[in-house]
């Protein structure tokens, strides 16, 4: 095992620069961190069934939380994170305004307690069971045992609905609980957590430092919250779907008038107001930082114009009654004055970023070209949450541009690139070899130019990954970025990047499968979609198959074909001649994923098949297990 290595001269020397232009460094930010704190648990630790903890801020007490600000900032961090990293340390219960309340800080996400007649309207129950189970047990010992009456999902991003068996069971779901979310919800959560999910959950190891040891050399922060927690995940339908702005419900005895946002942080999203308490709630269209335009972890770029426009829209309606805002993440504020001046900048920053991106793009400036240019003006840049600690200004421009002009930036030299491992191999031949090209790599690297080092030892790398001295190389480059990197994703991009160039992960004769916990509770419809994207088509070749489908646990039939190498499905259709089968969805999953095999599966009458067994094997063994662990920095 190799460890991290210490700040270079270089890295010391771009912390000191940043330093100097950094916002004023007052105490706001943490009195209102700390406002209404109630109570919490010791570290916020959460343990799962079998004892391992899911959720551990003792990891974390490295930060030095008793002096505010930059203060005692390592050389390995980028200072400015430092101080946000202080401020997501601060976890519990807290009041928002007398029954309103958000635990904080038990995930990477904020869970919220609406207080009603009878008993706690939940929003947002985090990313797994485990930390929302243990939130709602501090709600219950400061505020009374009372039921969860209903729950609502602000947005379709997992850490905003995947903890959701942490607040209710199987039995509040037969009897009707309410689970509330805006219109387009499943087929967002889906799309981006199941048909490209393991992509994106490979990355978002990456993206929010998971592998890497907590630490001043390791993980931090990751600027949205602290990390992700580690426990069970679930995705359970809404029940009511808000489809229009201005829609009122009661919940609970609680008003609630909702403001519909698609097409903002994520494609399906909605703010709140809650008139008797003169609260609005945000969701995570705004934030303590800049957000992601395009999250590094990999998701459908966002549209800036529209999510500007939301926030606008939300002064409009809202802002001359809000004595507070909260959101999914962070800390609220407190005052009219305070919450629209917030407001504002937030709305302004996303629309400053889009605008100047599109002009700097009509005047002929490719992507990588307006990413060096665009800064943001004095107004904006003098407050902490305007910062890059999540979304950065470079790769929200990238998006921005990819939204309106796609990958290509007109040069038709980049119209047909060669392929990472070919184009390495040239590249090393044409510096003269390896120990030619890392010669120069490590002049480069003595004179602090990591990027530089970055982009010609990555061609050594894909060429001969088996070449030590260009992993350590490399490792060490990324390594250097990513102490300095503001960005909470940055930083645990370049240092688990570092990690797996120096410690290469053994390969698996066998997909080394992620979790499969959303696949199983999927409704039906979306997990046949889900197989589409597991049809190996080289595999499918020719063949034409054809499947009667009914799904014993919720009485639906679907016909299922495969024809031309793709397949598809169709609800209350059957075709005479095709094969019937009759299994649970859990059965379907279990098999997809190879948990189970269908020869057990028959056996225990977990199915059942009328027809050719043979042809629901052939088609089984056409789709692909996906393996978890892809290498990224290496071919």
């Amino acid at each position: 095992m190799e460890y991290p290595k210490d700040a270079t001269e270089a890295t010391r020397h771009a912390h000191a620069a940043l330093v100097s232009g950094l916002p004023a460094d007052t105490p706001d930010d943490f009195a209102l961190a700390r406002k209404g704190f109630i109570g919490t648990i010791p570290d916020a630790k959460v343990l799962n069934a079998a004892g391992h903890a899911v959720w551990d801020m003792g990891t974390f007490s490295f930060i030095d939380t008793a002096h505010d600000g930059c203060t005692g900032c390592p050389d390995t961090v980028n200072p400015s994170l430092w101080r946000q990293a202080k401020l997501n340390a601060v976890h519990g219960l807290f009041e928002v305004v007398p029954g309103i309340y958000q635990v904080r800080n038990f995930d990477l996400s904020n869970i919220t307690f609406i207080e009603g007649d009878t008993g706690y309207i939940v929003i947002d129950p985090l990313i797994s069971a485990e930390p929302a189970a243990a939130a709602l047990a501090l709600m219950r010992e400061h505020r009374g045992d009372k039921p969860v009456t209903a729950v609502i999902y602000t947005h379709s991003h997992v850490d905003h609905y995947g903890g959701v068996y942490g607040v209710l069971s199987d039995a509040d779901i037969e009897r009707g609980l309410q689970i509330i979310a805006p219109e387009g919800f499943l087929e967002e959560a889906v799309s981006e957590n199941v048909l490209a999910g393991n992509a994106m959950g490979r990355r978002a190891t990456y993206m929010y430092g998971a592998l890497l040891p907590r630490g001043p050399k390791g993980h931090v922060d990751a600027g949205l919250g602290k990390t992700v927690s580690m426990g069970q995940v679930s995705l359970v339908p809404p029940t009511v779907s808000i489809a229009e702005t201005g829609t009122r419900l009661v919940v609970d005895g609680v008003e609630i008038v909702f403001q519909v946002t698609p097409d903002t942080e994520a494609p399906a999203e909605m703010n709140f107001y809650f008139p008797q308490f003169k609260a609005l709630c945000m969701a995570e269209n705004c934030s303590c930082q800049l957000h992601n335009i395009y999250t590094p972890r990999g998701a459908q770029v966002r549209d800036a114009k529209s999510w500007s426009y939301y926030i606008d829209e939300a002064i409009d309606l809202f802002g001359a009654e809000a004595d507070v805002l909260f959101a999914s993440h962070h800390w609220p504020r407190w005052g009219r004055d305070a919450s629209v001046a917030f407001l504002r900048k937030q709305r302004d920053l996303y629309k400053y970023v889009h605008d100047q991106t599109l002009r700097m793009a009509n005047h002929g400036l490719t992507p990588l070209e307006i990413a060096e240019e665009l800064a943001l003006p004095p107004t904006l840049a003098s407050e902490w949450y305007t910062r890059g600690y999540y979304g950065t200004l470079n790769h929200n421009a990238k998006a921005v541009y990819q939204r309106y002009l796609g990958w290509f930036d007109g040069n038709p030299a980049n119209l047909h690139k060669l392929p990472p491992v070919e184009a390495g191999k040239r590249y090393v031949d044409l510096a003269g070899g390896a120990d030619a090209l890392l010669k120069k790599a490590r002049t480069a690297f003595d004179k602090g130019e990591y990027r530089w080092v970055a982009e010609i030892v990555n061609h050594l790398v894909f060429a001969d990954p088996s070449n030590a001295d260009a992993r350590h190389l490399q490792a060490d480059a990324l390594e250097q970025m990513g102490y300095q990197a503001e960005s909470g994703p940055w930083r645990g991009f370049y240092l688990t990047a570092a990690m797996e160039l120096r410690n290469p992960r053994p390969p698996s004769d066998v997909p080394r499968q992620g979790a499969a916990g959303q696949l199983r509770t999927l409704p039906a419809e979306q997990l046949l979609d889900s197989l589409s994207v597991r049809l190996n088509g080289l595999k499918a070749g020719a063949r034409a198959l054809a499947f009667n489908i009914a799904f014993a646990d919720t009485g639906e039939t679907f016909l299922l074909t495969l024809e031309n190498a793709v397949l598809h499905h169709y609800k209350d259709k059957r075709a005479s001649g095709a094969i019937s089968v009759s299994l649970t969805r859990t059965a379907l999953a279990e098999l997809v994923i190879g948990e189970a095999t269908l020869e057990a599966a028959l056996a225990e009458k977990k199915l059942s098949i009328e027809g050719d067994a043979k042809a629901f094997a052939d088609f089984l063994s056409l789709l692909d297990r996906f393996d978890f662990w892809f290498e990224i920095v290496m071919p």
